[in-house]
Protein backbone atom coordinates (compact mmCIF):
# COMPACT_ATOMS: atom_id res chain seq x y z
CA UNK A 1 0.00 0.00 0.00
CA UNK A 2 1.16 3.12 -1.09
CA UNK A 3 2.27 5.77 2.21
CA UNK A 4 -0.67 8.41 2.65
CA UNK A 5 1.49 11.02 3.55
CA UNK A 6 3.80 12.58 0.15
CA UNK A 7 6.88 14.73 0.42
CA UNK A 8 4.47 18.39 1.47
CA UNK A 9 1.47 16.19 3.78
CA UNK A 10 -1.88 14.30 2.02
CA UNK A 11 -2.69 15.54 -1.41
CA UNK A 12 -5.06 14.02 -3.82
CA UNK A 13 -8.44 14.92 -6.05
CA UNK A 14 -10.97 16.60 -3.71
CA UNK A 15 -13.92 14.46 -2.63
CA UNK A 16 -12.30 11.94 -4.69
CA UNK A 17 -9.88 10.33 -2.79
CA UNK A 18 -8.99 13.11 -0.36
CA UNK A 19 -12.66 12.50 0.99
CA UNK A 20 -13.82 14.30 3.58
CA UNK A 21 -13.68 10.91 5.95
CA UNK A 22 -10.23 10.48 4.99
CA UNK A 23 -9.87 14.35 6.04
CA UNK A 24 -12.07 13.20 9.42
CA UNK A 25 -10.05 10.45 9.87
CA UNK A 26 -6.32 12.27 9.46
CA UNK A 27 -7.27 14.87 11.69
CA UNK A 28 -8.62 12.37 14.36
CA UNK A 29 -5.54 10.26 14.60
CA UNK A 30 -3.34 13.43 14.23
CA UNK A 31 -5.01 14.75 17.51
CA UNK A 32 -4.74 11.44 19.38
CA UNK A 33 -1.18 10.81 18.62
CA UNK A 34 0.07 13.95 19.97
CA UNK A 35 -2.16 13.58 23.19
CA UNK A 36 -0.53 10.28 23.58
CA UNK A 37 2.83 12.18 23.28
CA UNK A 38 1.94 14.46 25.87
CA UNK A 39 -0.93 14.05 27.90
CA UNK A 40 -0.55 16.94 30.09
CA UNK A 41 -2.63 19.23 28.63
CA UNK A 42 -5.91 19.20 25.34
CA UNK A 43 -4.42 19.49 22.18
CA UNK A 44 -4.77 22.77 20.20
CA UNK A 45 -4.66 22.93 16.59
CA UNK A 46 -4.46 25.75 14.40
CA UNK A 47 -6.29 25.40 11.04
CA UNK A 48 -6.45 27.12 8.13
CA UNK A 49 -7.00 26.60 4.14
CA UNK A 50 -6.86 28.16 0.50
CA UNK A 51 -9.87 29.48 -0.98
CA UNK A 52 -10.69 26.83 -3.63
CA UNK A 53 -13.98 25.50 -3.49
CA UNK A 54 -13.41 22.16 -1.45
CA UNK A 55 -11.66 23.92 1.32
CA UNK A 56 -14.47 24.78 2.86
CA UNK A 57 -15.84 21.11 3.11
CA UNK A 58 -12.68 19.56 4.40
CA UNK A 59 -11.83 22.12 6.78
CA UNK A 60 -15.24 21.06 8.49
CA UNK A 61 -13.91 17.28 7.93
CA UNK A 62 -10.74 17.80 9.58
CA UNK A 63 -12.37 20.33 12.58
CA UNK A 64 -14.54 17.31 13.55
CA UNK A 65 -11.88 14.96 13.67
CA UNK A 66 -10.04 17.04 15.59
CA UNK A 67 -12.82 18.02 18.04
CA UNK A 68 -14.22 14.07 18.04
CA UNK A 69 -10.45 13.11 19.25
CA UNK A 70 -10.89 15.82 22.20
CA UNK A 71 -8.76 18.82 20.45
CA UNK A 72 -9.36 22.21 20.63
CA UNK A 73 -9.71 24.06 16.99
CA UNK A 74 -8.34 27.80 16.41
CA UNK A 75 -9.73 28.21 12.85
CA UNK A 76 -8.09 31.24 10.85
CA UNK A 77 -10.20 31.31 7.33
CA UNK A 78 -7.95 31.71 4.26
CA UNK A 79 -3.97 32.37 5.26
CA UNK A 80 -0.91 31.57 3.58
CA UNK A 81 0.43 28.05 4.30
CA UNK A 82 3.69 29.55 5.91
CA UNK A 83 0.98 31.96 7.83
CA UNK A 84 -0.31 28.52 9.53
CA UNK A 85 2.94 27.49 10.53
CA UNK A 86 4.18 31.49 11.94
CA UNK A 87 1.02 30.96 13.88
CA UNK A 88 1.45 27.70 15.61
CA UNK A 89 4.26 29.30 17.16
CA UNK A 90 2.24 32.10 18.31
CA UNK A 91 -0.28 30.86 19.41
CA UNK A 92 1.39 28.00 21.46
CA UNK A 93 -0.74 25.32 19.57
CA UNK A 94 0.54 21.77 19.44
CA UNK A 95 -0.39 21.10 15.80
CA UNK A 96 -1.19 23.26 13.07
CA UNK A 97 -3.09 21.76 9.73
CA UNK A 98 -3.19 23.50 6.01
CA UNK A 99 -5.51 22.49 3.57
CA UNK A 100 -4.20 23.08 0.37
CA UNK A 101 -2.59 21.89 -2.68
CA UNK A 102 -0.60 24.70 -3.33
CA UNK A 103 0.21 24.89 -7.73
CA UNK A 104 -2.10 22.51 -7.99
CA UNK A 105 -5.60 22.59 -10.34
CA UNK A 106 -8.46 23.63 -8.44
CA UNK A 107 -10.38 19.91 -8.38
CA UNK A 108 -7.07 18.89 -6.08
CA UNK A 109 -6.77 19.76 -2.46
CA UNK A 110 -4.57 18.78 0.27
CA UNK A 111 -3.92 18.43 4.06
CA UNK A 112 -0.64 19.34 5.23
CA UNK A 113 0.39 19.21 9.20
CA UNK A 114 2.59 21.17 11.32
CA UNK A 115 3.97 20.44 14.76
CA UNK A 116 4.51 22.40 17.54
CA UNK A 117 6.48 25.21 16.73
CA UNK A 118 5.39 25.71 13.02
CA UNK A 119 7.61 22.96 12.36
CA UNK A 120 7.17 19.98 9.86
CA UNK A 121 6.18 16.84 11.25
CA UNK A 122 8.99 14.09 11.60
CA UNK A 123 8.49 11.16 9.17
CA UNK A 124 8.28 8.97 12.94
CA UNK A 125 4.90 10.67 13.76
CA UNK A 126 3.55 11.23 10.24
CA UNK A 127 3.88 7.49 10.48
CA UNK A 128 2.06 6.86 13.79
CA UNK A 129 -0.91 9.47 12.14
CA UNK A 130 -0.63 6.82 8.96
CA UNK A 131 -0.99 3.80 11.45
CA UNK A 132 -3.68 5.33 13.39
CA UNK A 133 -5.89 6.83 10.42
CA UNK A 134 -9.08 4.16 10.56
CA UNK A 135 -8.12 2.38 13.85
CA UNK A 136 -10.82 2.59 16.88
CA UNK A 137 -10.70 4.46 19.82
CA UNK A 138 -12.70 5.74 22.76
CA UNK A 139 -14.77 9.00 22.28
CA UNK A 140 -14.47 11.64 24.60
CA UNK A 141 -17.44 12.45 25.68
CA UNK A 142 -19.46 15.84 27.29
CA UNK A 143 -16.79 18.22 28.06
CA UNK A 144 -14.34 16.26 26.94
CA UNK A 145 -15.33 16.85 23.11
CA UNK A 146 -13.21 19.72 21.17
CA UNK A 147 -14.27 23.25 20.73
CA UNK A 148 -13.92 24.99 17.79
CA UNK A 149 -12.79 29.07 18.08
CA UNK A 150 -12.79 31.66 15.23
CA UNK A 151 -9.43 33.86 15.31
CA UNK A 152 -10.41 36.75 14.36
CA UNK A 153 -6.72 38.71 14.71
CA UNK A 154 -4.56 35.98 12.61
CA UNK A 155 -4.05 37.98 9.28
CA UNK A 156 -2.97 40.89 11.66
CA UNK A 157 -0.56 38.93 13.55
CA UNK A 158 1.16 37.17 10.91
CA UNK A 159 1.32 40.95 8.79
CA UNK A 160 3.21 42.18 12.21
CA UNK A 161 5.81 39.14 12.20
CA UNK A 162 6.02 40.82 8.32
CA UNK A 163 7.31 44.16 9.16
CA UNK A 164 9.24 42.92 12.11
CA UNK A 165 11.42 41.17 9.68
CA UNK A 166 12.07 43.99 7.25
CA UNK A 167 15.33 45.48 7.10
CA UNK A 168 14.04 48.49 5.33
CA UNK A 169 10.76 50.06 4.34
CA UNK A 170 10.18 49.45 0.69
CA UNK A 171 9.14 53.62 0.56
CA UNK A 172 8.97 54.24 -3.46
CA UNK A 173 8.56 51.30 -4.69
CA UNK A 174 5.90 50.21 -7.21
CA UNK A 175 5.23 46.75 -7.55
CA UNK A 176 2.66 44.51 -8.80
CA UNK A 177 1.70 41.43 -7.06
CA UNK A 178 0.24 38.07 -8.92
CA UNK A 179 -1.96 36.38 -5.88
CA UNK A 180 -2.85 33.58 -8.42
CA UNK A 181 -6.37 33.79 -6.60
CA UNK A 182 -5.02 31.77 -3.81
CA UNK A 183 -4.00 32.69 -0.28
CA UNK A 184 -2.28 35.91 -0.28
CA UNK A 185 -4.80 37.34 -2.04
CA UNK A 186 -5.61 39.75 1.11
CA UNK A 187 -2.32 38.98 2.80
CA UNK A 188 0.49 40.18 -0.05
CA UNK A 189 -1.18 42.88 -1.25
CA UNK A 190 -1.56 44.64 2.43
CA UNK A 191 1.73 43.50 3.70
CA UNK A 192 3.64 45.21 0.72
CA UNK A 193 1.70 48.09 1.10
CA UNK A 194 2.29 48.69 4.78
CA UNK A 195 5.75 48.10 4.22
CA UNK A 196 5.56 51.37 2.00
CA UNK A 197 5.00 50.06 -1.68
CA UNK A 198 2.71 51.01 -4.09
CA UNK A 199 0.79 47.63 -4.72
CA UNK A 200 -1.16 46.96 -7.92
CA UNK A 201 -2.51 43.38 -6.95
CA UNK A 202 -3.44 41.18 -10.01
CA UNK A 203 -5.51 38.01 -9.68
CA UNK A 204 -6.79 38.80 -6.20
CA UNK A 205 -10.62 37.60 -6.48
CA UNK A 206 -10.60 34.32 -5.23
CA UNK A 207 -14.01 32.61 -6.48
CA UNK A 208 -13.05 29.43 -5.18
CA UNK A 209 -12.81 28.04 -8.66
CA UNK A 210 -10.23 30.37 -10.17
CA UNK A 211 -7.18 29.57 -8.01
CA UNK A 212 -3.76 28.64 -10.13
CA UNK A 213 -6.10 29.12 -13.29
CA UNK A 214 -3.65 30.62 -15.82
CA UNK A 215 -2.21 32.89 -12.89
CA UNK A 216 0.20 32.87 -10.10
CA UNK A 217 4.12 31.52 -9.66
CA UNK A 218 3.59 28.84 -12.67
CA UNK A 219 1.90 31.28 -15.50
CA UNK A 220 4.05 34.77 -15.29
CA UNK A 221 3.07 36.25 -18.89
CA UNK A 222 0.22 38.21 -16.98
CA UNK A 223 2.34 39.40 -14.45
CA UNK A 224 5.34 40.04 -17.13
CA UNK A 225 2.66 41.70 -19.25
CA UNK A 226 1.23 44.02 -16.00
CA UNK A 227 4.86 45.11 -14.90
CA UNK A 228 5.16 46.28 -18.07
CA UNK A 229 1.99 48.47 -18.62
CA UNK A 230 2.24 50.03 -15.03
CA UNK A 231 5.72 50.42 -16.03
CA UNK A 232 6.36 49.18 -12.57
CA UNK A 233 9.59 48.69 -11.18
CA UNK A 234 9.07 44.48 -10.48
CA UNK A 235 6.42 42.28 -10.13
CA UNK A 236 5.97 39.40 -7.35
CA UNK A 237 4.25 36.02 -8.24
CA UNK A 238 2.78 33.60 -5.84
CA UNK A 239 1.21 30.49 -5.96
CA UNK A 240 -2.02 28.59 -4.27
CA UNK A 241 -0.77 28.65 -0.75
CA UNK A 242 2.21 31.69 -0.81
CA UNK A 243 4.83 29.43 0.55
CA UNK A 244 7.05 30.44 -2.97
CA UNK A 245 8.08 33.44 -4.64
CA UNK A 246 9.05 34.37 -7.84
CA UNK A 247 10.06 37.66 -9.66
CA UNK A 248 9.50 39.82 -12.32
CA UNK A 249 11.88 42.75 -13.12
CA UNK A 250 11.21 46.21 -14.82
CA UNK A 251 11.29 45.17 -18.68
CA UNK A 252 9.15 41.83 -17.85
CA UNK A 253 11.95 38.99 -17.55
CA UNK A 254 11.85 36.53 -15.01
CA UNK A 255 14.07 36.27 -12.18
CA UNK A 256 13.85 33.05 -10.43
CA UNK A 257 14.31 31.31 -6.85
CA UNK A 258 18.34 30.39 -7.80
CA UNK A 259 18.88 34.65 -8.76
CA UNK A 260 16.62 35.67 -5.80
CA UNK A 261 18.83 33.27 -3.49
CA UNK A 262 22.10 34.93 -4.97
CA UNK A 263 20.36 38.62 -4.21
CA UNK A 264 19.38 37.65 -0.71
CA UNK A 265 22.70 35.71 -0.22
CA UNK A 266 24.85 39.00 -0.65
CA UNK A 267 22.69 40.97 0.79
CA UNK A 268 22.63 38.91 4.14
CA UNK A 269 26.93 38.28 3.87
CA UNK A 270 26.62 41.88 3.47
CA UNK A 271 24.72 42.74 6.78
CA UNK A 272 26.50 39.81 8.59
CA UNK A 273 23.39 37.37 8.79
CA UNK A 274 24.09 34.59 6.65
CA UNK A 275 25.74 32.06 8.96
CA UNK A 276 28.84 30.45 8.24
CA UNK A 277 29.23 32.19 5.06
CA UNK A 278 27.20 29.18 3.48
CA UNK A 279 24.00 29.20 1.25
CA UNK A 280 21.68 25.89 1.00
CA UNK A 281 20.31 24.74 -2.63
CA UNK A 282 19.33 21.69 -4.04
CA UNK A 283 21.26 19.78 -6.76
CA UNK A 284 18.84 21.14 -9.54
CA UNK A 285 20.35 24.84 -9.00
CA UNK A 286 21.48 26.28 -12.10
CA UNK A 287 25.12 25.93 -12.31
CA UNK A 288 25.23 29.98 -12.73
CA UNK A 289 24.28 30.38 -9.03
CA UNK A 290 27.13 28.13 -7.98
CA UNK A 291 29.66 30.29 -9.90
CA UNK A 292 27.85 33.36 -8.62
CA UNK A 293 28.23 32.09 -5.11
CA UNK A 294 31.93 31.13 -5.43
CA UNK A 295 32.95 34.61 -7.23
CA UNK A 296 31.47 36.18 -4.10
CA UNK A 297 33.07 33.82 -1.94
CA UNK A 298 30.14 32.06 -0.69
CA UNK A 299 30.07 28.95 -0.22
CA UNK A 300 27.01 26.75 -1.43
CA UNK A 301 25.92 23.52 -0.51
CA UNK A 302 23.68 21.00 -1.98
CA UNK A 303 20.72 18.52 -0.96
CA UNK A 304 18.27 16.16 -2.88
CA UNK A 305 15.39 17.77 -4.65
CA UNK A 306 12.40 18.95 -2.01
CA UNK A 307 12.45 21.85 0.64
CA UNK A 308 11.86 19.24 3.24
CA UNK A 309 15.75 18.39 2.53
CA UNK A 310 17.11 22.08 2.40
CA UNK A 311 15.23 22.82 5.76
CA UNK A 312 16.73 19.69 7.25
CA UNK A 313 20.15 20.97 6.37
CA UNK A 314 19.22 24.36 7.25
CA UNK A 315 18.34 23.33 10.88
CA UNK A 316 20.92 20.50 11.19
CA UNK A 317 24.08 22.83 10.26
CA UNK A 318 22.57 26.52 11.82
CA UNK A 319 22.17 28.20 8.39
CA UNK A 320 20.21 31.03 7.55
CA UNK A 321 19.01 31.18 4.01
CA UNK A 322 18.33 28.22 1.73
CA UNK A 323 15.99 27.19 -1.04
CA UNK A 324 15.12 25.77 -4.52
CA UNK A 325 14.98 27.27 -7.77
CA UNK A 326 11.36 27.16 -7.91
CA UNK A 327 10.62 29.73 -5.07
CA UNK A 328 10.79 28.11 -2.17
CA UNK A 329 12.86 30.13 -0.42
CA UNK A 330 13.70 29.48 3.73
CA UNK A 331 14.85 32.02 6.17
CA UNK A 332 15.12 30.28 9.47
CA UNK A 333 15.63 33.59 11.97
CA UNK A 334 12.11 33.92 10.51
CA UNK A 335 10.28 31.42 9.72
CA UNK A 336 10.04 27.38 10.30
CA UNK A 337 8.93 26.92 6.31
CA UNK A 338 9.34 28.60 2.79
CA UNK A 339 7.20 31.92 2.86
CA UNK A 340 6.75 33.65 -0.41
CA UNK A 341 5.85 36.83 1.08
CA UNK A 342 8.68 37.09 3.53
CA UNK A 343 10.62 36.28 0.68
CA UNK A 344 9.24 38.89 -1.98
CA UNK A 345 9.51 41.76 1.36
CA UNK A 346 13.83 41.07 1.91
CA UNK A 347 13.89 41.02 -2.32
CA UNK A 348 11.91 44.06 -1.99
CA UNK A 349 13.58 45.63 0.57
CA UNK A 350 17.25 44.77 -1.23
CA UNK A 351 15.65 46.90 -4.19
CA UNK A 352 14.66 49.70 -2.02
CA UNK A 353 17.86 49.63 -0.02
CA UNK A 354 20.26 50.00 -2.60
CA UNK A 355 18.11 52.00 -5.47
CA UNK A 356 18.91 49.19 -7.50
CA UNK A 357 16.70 48.21 -10.31
CA UNK A 358 15.96 44.29 -9.86
CA UNK A 359 17.49 43.51 -13.34
CA UNK A 360 20.97 44.62 -11.52
CA UNK A 361 20.77 43.08 -8.69
CA UNK A 362 19.91 39.57 -10.45
CA UNK A 363 22.19 40.32 -12.80
CA UNK A 364 24.98 38.72 -10.36
CA UNK A 365 24.23 35.57 -11.44
CA UNK A 366 23.77 34.23 -14.94
CA UNK A 367 21.89 31.52 -15.84
CA UNK A 368 22.94 28.69 -17.80
CA UNK A 369 20.87 27.23 -20.65
CA UNK A 370 19.45 24.18 -19.28
CA UNK A 371 18.25 21.40 -20.76
CA UNK A 372 16.05 18.79 -18.35
CA UNK A 373 14.92 15.62 -20.71
CA UNK A 374 12.40 12.60 -18.50
CA UNK A 375 13.62 9.37 -20.15
CA UNK A 376 10.89 6.56 -19.32
CA UNK A 377 13.08 3.19 -18.44
CA UNK A 378 12.42 -0.34 -18.06
CA UNK A 379 15.06 -0.65 -14.85
CA UNK A 380 16.12 2.79 -13.55
CA UNK A 381 18.33 0.95 -11.18
CA UNK A 382 20.33 -0.56 -14.14
CA UNK A 383 20.70 2.88 -15.65
CA UNK A 384 21.63 3.94 -12.24
CA UNK A 385 24.66 1.36 -12.12
CA UNK A 386 25.53 1.00 -16.03
CA UNK A 387 29.20 1.60 -16.98
CA UNK A 388 27.72 2.68 -20.58
CA UNK A 389 25.89 5.24 -18.74
CA UNK A 390 28.91 6.88 -16.26
CA UNK A 391 31.11 6.42 -19.22
CA UNK A 392 28.82 8.86 -21.58
CA UNK A 393 28.12 11.06 -18.78
CA UNK A 394 32.14 11.67 -17.78
CA UNK A 395 32.74 12.34 -21.73
CA UNK A 396 29.99 15.22 -21.58
CA UNK A 397 31.60 16.36 -18.36
CA UNK A 398 34.98 16.49 -19.89
CA UNK A 399 33.43 18.40 -22.78
CA UNK A 400 31.67 21.35 -20.33
CA UNK A 401 34.79 21.31 -18.26
CA UNK A 402 33.92 24.38 -15.53
CA UNK A 403 31.17 26.19 -18.16
CA UNK A 404 28.80 22.98 -17.81
CA UNK A 405 27.03 20.61 -15.71
CA UNK A 406 25.70 17.16 -15.94
CA UNK A 407 22.96 15.48 -13.58
CA UNK A 408 21.10 12.37 -14.40
CA UNK A 409 18.17 11.50 -11.29
CA UNK A 410 15.64 8.69 -10.95
CA UNK A 411 12.50 9.63 -10.04
CA UNK A 412 11.53 8.67 -6.69
CA UNK A 413 7.60 7.83 -8.09
CA UNK A 414 8.18 6.35 -11.50
CA UNK A 415 10.62 4.50 -14.09
CA UNK A 416 12.02 7.84 -14.86
CA UNK A 417 15.74 9.04 -15.27
CA UNK A 418 15.83 12.74 -15.65
CA UNK A 419 18.67 13.75 -17.88
CA UNK A 420 19.82 17.18 -17.14
CA UNK A 421 22.61 19.59 -19.10
CA UNK A 422 23.59 22.94 -18.36
CA UNK A 423 25.68 24.79 -20.90
CA UNK A 424 27.01 27.60 -22.60
CA UNK A 425 24.53 27.82 -25.68
CA UNK A 426 21.19 25.87 -25.30
CA UNK A 427 22.46 23.92 -28.94
CA UNK A 428 25.28 22.58 -26.85
CA UNK A 429 22.91 21.83 -23.76
CA UNK A 430 19.89 19.89 -26.09
CA UNK A 431 22.88 18.18 -28.11
CA UNK A 432 24.53 17.01 -25.36
CA UNK A 433 21.26 15.75 -23.49
CA UNK A 434 20.05 14.22 -26.82
CA UNK A 435 23.79 11.77 -26.60
CA UNK A 436 22.98 11.25 -22.94
CA UNK A 437 19.55 10.45 -23.57
CA UNK A 438 20.03 8.40 -26.23
CA UNK A 439 22.25 6.06 -24.19
CA UNK A 440 20.35 5.81 -21.28
CA UNK A 441 17.40 4.71 -23.54
CA UNK A 442 19.55 1.97 -24.57
CA UNK A 443 20.15 0.96 -21.26
CA UNK A 444 16.54 1.25 -19.21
Amino acid sequence: MARLFGTDGVRGLANGDLSPELALSVAAAAARVLAEHDSSHRPVAVVGRDPRASGEMLQAAVAAGLTSAGADVMQVGVLPTPAIAYLVGDLSADLGVMISASHNPMPDNGIKLFAAGGHKLPDTIEDEIEAAVGAAFSRPTGAGVGRIYDISDALDRYLAHLLKSLPSRLDGLRVVVDCANGAAWAAAPQAYREAGAEVIAIHALPDGENINDGCGSTHLDGLREAVRTEQADLGIAHDGDADRCLAVDASGEVVDGDQIMAVLALAMKESGELAQNTLVATVMSNLGLHLAMREHDVDLRTTAVGDRYVLEELRESNLSLGGEQSGHVVLPAYATTGDGLLTAMRLMSRVAATSSPLAELAGVMTRLPQVLVNVKVADKAAVATSDSVSSAVAAVEAELGDSGRVLLRPSGTEQLVRVMVEAPSHEMAEAAAQRLVGVVSSVG
